[in-house]
């Protein structure tokens, strides 16, 4: 039995890898435009009306306040629907052009910028990032931490932290507030290190250079620690394209991709179509989220000057889909080569970590910038081998399918609640409606 489930992924691998190296011929890279049918991209119409039944019952039922839920085949929209309230206190309707604070879904956007830097051959993956920002030279490991006074001890690391163990969270750093260890989370507190947004007029630099005299939780590639790895590299993309941040994404990927609502800080004309968080006041009534270790109103006001490369982001579903849509067609969107198919398929489709996330033989993979299914995950039921995914701080989810030439784009805006079951939900309903 063992050996023919190690035959059917090694022949799942060979399909994958070949379906990836055939994107930029199966796949148009013009615009994303609206499907004239469902089944003329090999969607089922009458599959298709499930996905209403069963997205508006998540809102009916309290699970969520609402929601805006897209999905595309072969470059073409197949379904755009808004769902429940972007404001349950006043009951406005959620609108399919709401603009959602994305958090750790700017990674992936992080990651593909770095590897259009690294396509101009001005360094390599695994350069010390040392290199680059001097403060990461010589990092030491955490040895002994101190509860009562936060003191700690320290050792040296066994190697530097490279461009790679960044892209991949295996640099050794943490992510204080919502780290898993409370040492770290005391530590980075103390030092001052913002972890994921804030008002405050904090810039990039001065935060990753704190960060930097930190110790580390292991040797840089030992194990996998989701961490602020993409913030380190937020601030790498400023010295090495010589253009502050949010500039260097503007310029290089949101105009050309036509993506025209994605931001660090909304303007002010656009404001109004910011999705507030909510989390749950009772089994009927959802509340808007208060201040806490930050305020959510952060891509509105406050000084508007602090680019997190990690979780900084604000976006639309039809925004991130187009984003999405150029690394399904091989790289190439409107007309445009953004990365060439071969970094393409390093960003994506590779196994990066070896078995310190999943692994050959777990269920999923990490690559340079993703979580990826791997054989084992599609014979599980997960969905195809090669599909690459991640999601955000509250609660917004997306995953691309090169087999299927599918985009899933599900944007909510909660905190301390769950995610009713949505993700899985319409995952399913999107497979379930493939007529072809």
């Amino acid at each position: 039995m063992k050996k023919i489930v190690l035959f059917a992924c090694a022949v799942l691998t060979f399909f994958v890898t070949k379906a990836q190296t055939q994107l930029t011929s199966s796949v148009s890279s013009k615009p994303l435009t609206v499907a004239s049918s469902p089944e003329s991209v090999g969607i089922s119409s009458e599959r298709l009306k499930r996905i209403d039944n069963a997205l508006n019952q998540l809102v009916e039922q309290n699970k969520l306040p609402g929601m805006v839920a897209l999905f595309t085949k072969n470059g073409q929209i197949v379904y755009q629907k808004a769902f429940g309230y972007s404001d349950f206190q006043t009951k406005k309707p959620m609108k399919t052009d709401d603009i959602f604070r994305i958090a750790s879904m700017t990674k992936a956007i992080t990651s593909t910028a770095v590897m259009m830097l690294y396509e101009e051959g001005k360094f390599s993956l695994d350069d010390p990032i040392s290199k680059f920002i001097s403060e990461f030279k010589n990092p030491r490991v955490l040895k002994s931490f101190k509860f009562a006074d936060t003191t700690y001890t320290s050792e040296p690391a066994k190697s530097e932290i490279t461009i790679r163990h960044l892209l991949t969270h295996t640099s050794g750093l943490g992510y204080g507030v919502i780290d898993g260890d409370e040492s770290f989370k005391m530590m980075y507190k103390k030092a001052g290190i913002v972890d994921l947004f804030t008002t405050n007029p904090v810039k990039i630099g001065e935060n990753i250079k704190k960060l930097a005299k930190l110790p580390l939780h292991h040797n840089p590639g030992e194990k996998f620690t989701y961490s602020e790895g993409l913030d380190v590299l937020g601030y790498f993309i400023e010295i090495v394209s010589g253009q502050p941040f949010d500039e260097y994404l503007k310029q290089h990927l949101f105009e050309p991709l036509g993506m025209q609502d994605t931001y660090f800080y909304i303007p002010d004309a656009k404001k109004d179509r910011l999705v507030y968080i909510h989390k749950p006041d009772s089994a009927k009534t959802w509340v808007r989220y208060p201040v806490t270790f930050y305020d959510p109103n952060y891509p509105i006001s406050g000084a508007k000057i602090f680019f997190s490369g990690g979780a900084g982001l604000s976006s639309t579903a039809k925004d991130y889909a187009t984003f999405l849509q150029m690394l399904l067609n091989g790289g190439t969107m409107n007309g445009k080569r953004f990365l060439s198919r071969t970094t393409v398929e390093l960003l994506t489709a590779t196994n990066q970590t070896g078995e310190l996330y999943g692994g050959p033989k777990g269920e999923s993979f990490f690559s340079l910038g993703f979580s990826v299914i791997s054989p084992v995950g599609q014979l599980k039921g997960n969905g195809s081998a090669g599909r690459f995914n991640w999601g955000g701080y509250f609660n917004t989810n997306y995953w691309a399918d090169p087999k299927e030439k599918i985009i899933m784009v599900l944007m909510k805006q909660t905190q301390a609640a769950a995610d009713g079951g949505s993700e899985a939900l319409f995952t399913r309903m999107i497979y379930q409606s493939i007529d072809d």
